[in-house]
C-alpha cells in the first residue's frame, strides 16, 4: 500500500461511514508516521479502519470496501472495518495518533493512524512472526527507537509475564547505539 492508497482508504471510509475521523491502525499505519516507509513494511493490501465518531458504522466499512468486495477488485487494496478494541494499544495511544489529513488527497477528512512506536508495541502482542519481521524492520531501519518501544511496551495492558517477554524480544532485537 501506498501513502496515496492509504488516502483513498480515508475517503472511502468516510463516504461510507458518514464520519469525517477515523481510526487507522495494523500495519499500514506506519504510513501516517512514515509516508515513505520501505516498500517491505507497505506490503500488506488492507488498511484497519474504524469510524471515530460512529463507531456502530464501521460495519458498513468492511461491507463496501472490504475484502472482496468491487472496491478491493477495482482498487487492489482493501479496507478493513473493524474495532480498534480488536488491538491491545499502550496507555496513552490516543494522545499520540498522527493525522493524515489534506484537503484535497482525504476531502478534509481525517485518519488518526496509530503513533509508529505505538503500532510496534501493539504488533508484538500477537507474537506473530510477520509481526516480529514489521517490527524488526522498523528497528533496524531507524524509523523507531528501541528505548522508547520499550516504553510503550511497558505501558501495554497485558500480563506481567508477557510484557517482560516483549521486553526482552526489543532489546534482543534493536541495534546498539554508540
Amino acid at each position: 500500500m501506498r501513502r496515496d492508497q492509504l488516502e483513498h482508504a480515508i475517503r472511502a471510509a468516510c463516504d461510507v461511514s458518514g464520519d469525517t475521523e477515523l481510526l487507522v491502525f495494523g500495519s499500514q499505519a506506519i504510513l501516517g508516521s512514515h509516508p515513505a516507509a520501505p516498500e517491505s513494511l507497505r506490503a500488506s493490501i488492507e488498511v484497519d479502519i474504524q469510524s471515530k465518531n460512529f463507531p456502530e458504522n464501521t460495519d458498513l466499512i468492511d461491507g463496501a470496501l472490504g475484502e472482496l468486495s468491487l472496491f478491493h477488485r477495482t482498487h487492489g487494496f482493501y479496507v478493513h472495518g473493524v474495532s480498534i478494541e480488536a488491538a491491545v494499544l499502550p496507555d496513552g495511544w490516543d494522545q499520540r495518533t498522527v493525522a493524515v489529513c489534506d484537503p484535497h488527497a482525504t476531502r478534509g477528512n481525517t485518519g488518526y493512524c496509530l503513533e509508529a512506536h505505538d503500532l510496534a508495541a501493539s504488533k508484538l502482542v500477537a507474537g506473530r512472526e510477520k509481526d516480529r519481521i514489521f517490527v524488526a524492520t522498523l528497528l533496524l531501519e531507524g524509523l523507531i527507537d528501541g528505548d522508547i518501544l520499550l516504553e510503550r511496551v511497558a505501558d501495554l495492558p497485558v500480563e506481567r509475564h508477557h510484557r517482560d517477554s516483549i521486553s526482552r524480544w526489543v532489546r534482543a532485537t534493536k541495534p546498539d547505539v554508540g
